[in-house]
């Protein structure tokens, strides 16, 4: 038996887990949250140390990556430490791969097509592989990261824009407390702040961190297309009252909750047998093509019509 467990400094209210097989293994999938409290992750972290086979880190990042940079978020280094023996992902290598997969896939079957629809991504800095996959589709996109990391209302429409920012700001940025920059603890549990309604109002499709679309989404969120993960069922109950259109998660569903990319990675370490820092890319697109990871797609104005039938 196969078990992962993700340690995230995210609201405790957002703890799953499950049991499942995968490639003939056994499997459990554990998602825990410390509400903010650092201390009691990097605790954990090293009780669990040598006992799981993978951890996933949730909650912040290890690194955002922009083209050739990449930078290194100094919060997360305590707690990356606090593991000695056993591997902590934090879903870096799912969303240069598997996320960019899910784009072409859904664009070649015809589930959205992607050419000139305008697209607001949350933080390119924190998916590069899916804003480089809305890119090559030909849509029009928004780089949110300015927007909602800073809370300054700047339309970046250019990736190179976004680059040359980045490599100005980043390196004093994360050198900041990361709760500054990312809703952590309680703070994922806020009501929507709508302080920013236009720039979903303007978006044909919003897609990347659901918690950021959480605090940020207006009221009314009609014909919306959400492409996103970490999705609980209350927050499907959410999307469904707003008027969102369609819902695609990258990560697979396990009993009602699409667990996120860090927790996604772990589990591929895990039945990979191999150590992290001995795969690349190509490992890992090897193993999303053993496991068949498909997006999970949910049509909410044709469930909220059914409901209402009922």
């Amino acid at each position: 038996m196969k078990k992962v467990v993700s340690v995230s400094i995210g609201s405790s209210k957002r703890n799953h887990r499950v049991e499942t097989n995968m490639l003939g293994e056994n499997i459990i999938i554990e998602r825990i949250g410390t509400d903010g409290d650092k201390e009691k992750a990097i605790q954990l972290i090293k009780k669990l140390d040598g006992k799981v086979d993978a951890f996933g880190l949730g909650g912040i990042d290890m690194y955002l990556r922009c083209k050739d940079k990449r930078y290194i978020i100094r919060d997360s280094i305590p707690l990356k430490q606090a593991a000695s023996i056993t591997p902590i992902l934090d879903g870096t290598f799912l969303k240069d791969t598997l996320e960019r997969r899910i784009i072409e896939l859904l664009n070649a079957e015809g589930t959205i097509s992607f050419k000139d629809k305008k697209v607001l991504i949350t933080s390119a800095l924190d998916r590069y592989g899916m804003a480089a996959a809305f890119e090559e589709q030909g849509s029009s996109i928004v780089y949110g990261d300015v927007i909602f990391a800073l809370g300054i209302p700047l339309r970046i429409k250019s990736y190179n824009t976004l680059y040359n920012i980045a490599r100005a700001v980043a390196p004093l940025l994360l050198r900041l407390p990361f709760h500054m920059l990312y809703p952590t603890g309680k703070s994922q549990d806020a009501a929507s702040n709508n302080k920013f309604n236009r720039f979903f109002q303007e978006a044909d499709i919003i897609a990347g961190d659901y918690l950021y679309i959480k605090k940020y989404m207006p009221e009314k969120m009609e014909g919306k297309i959400i492409i996103t993960n970490t999705i609980t069922s209350k927050d499907i109950e959410e999307l469904t009252k707003r008027g969102v259109e369609l819902l695609v998660t990258t990560t697979p569903e396990f009993n009602g909750r699409s667990f996120g990319t860090n927790v996604m990675e772990a589990v591929i370490v895990a039945l990979s047998k191999k150590k992290p820092e001995d795969m690349d890319n190509k490992d890992y697109n090897q193993m999303l093509d053993k496991l068949g990871f498909r997006p999970r797609v949910e049509y909410l104005k044709r469930r909220q019509q059914d409901l209402a039938e009922k």
